[in-house]
């Protein structure tokens, strides 16, 4: 479907001309050099997380797969609040299995700025055709939790457990985080692969580059990276 289309040549072209204005705006602060406005994607000092239960295994594990580029994810606030994004993955609840998730571990970094976010957005989506269904699940919509930030690493403990029978979903996870005050923190992206590749969207479109409603990342940001997001999800499995 065109959703999941990896290359549009005509975004590519696009991105590639706005990170080089981008790049061309950058204002130099202690000898280190920031964008003027949030960038899409970069580089920073990341420390990937990984954890095992003290019972059983993660649910998901995708830190292994890591390649050190963080995709924005992020809610700028009121200082950028057009530039808010959000990147989501996809994963499997196996049939006749019941997950209780009970923790977030987000591997990504900071950059444009050091941080840190004063706290995370986590929501799980049902899977609609392939993407993100429209609204979060109800009960496993969690907003403003502090979870421990390792250079922008984050292990998040849920305030409460999400149920969540047999099927397809999505987990989101959103850095709350002035841009003027810290800069922008990105998902790392990873080369371990749900049953469909990530998700982005932005919703006020001042990224420039479409993908106002969710679509898969590839499309929207189509400068290498791999298709998943470096990531696990922690909690108990039954039957």
């Amino acid at each position: 479907m065109a959703h999941r289309k990896l290359v549009r040549v005509q975004r590519r072209h696009f991105f590639m001309t706005k990170t080089i204005l981008l790049a061309a705006a950058a204002i130099f602060v202690g000898g280190a050099s920031y964008a003027a406005v949030p960038t899409l994607a970069g580089h920073g000092n990341s420390t990937p997380v990984h954890v095992t239960p003290k019972k059983g295994k993660p649910l998901v594990d995708q830190t292994s797969g890591g390649i050190g580029e963080g995709i924005v994810s992020q809610n700028f606030g009121s200082s950028y609040p057009t530039y808010s994004s959000a990147d989501a993955d996809a994963f499997t609840v196996p049939k006749g299995s019941t997950w209780s998730v009970t923790g977030v571990i987000a591997n990504g970094e900071y950059f444009n700025g050091s941080g840190p976010a004063t706290s995370e957005n986590v929501t799980f989506y049902k899977d609609k055709k392939g993407a993100p269904s429209k609204k979060g699940l109800k009960a496993c919509t969690y907003t403003g939790v502090a979870g421990t930030d390792a250079s922008g690493s984050f292990t998040i403990t849920l305030p409460a457990a999400c149920s969540l029978k047999a099927g397809n979903y999505w987990v989101s996870v959103v850095a709350n985080l002035d841009f003027d005050a810290g800069g922008e923190w990105g998902w790392n992206d990873a080369t371990d692969l749900g049953p469909y590749q990530a998700d982005w969207e932005n919703p006020g479109g001042s990224f420039g580059v479409g993908c106002t409603t969710w679509e898969a990342e590839l499309t929207c940001i189509d400068d290498g990276q791999a298709n998943g997001k470096d990531y696990e999800l922690l909690g108990t499995a039954s039957k």
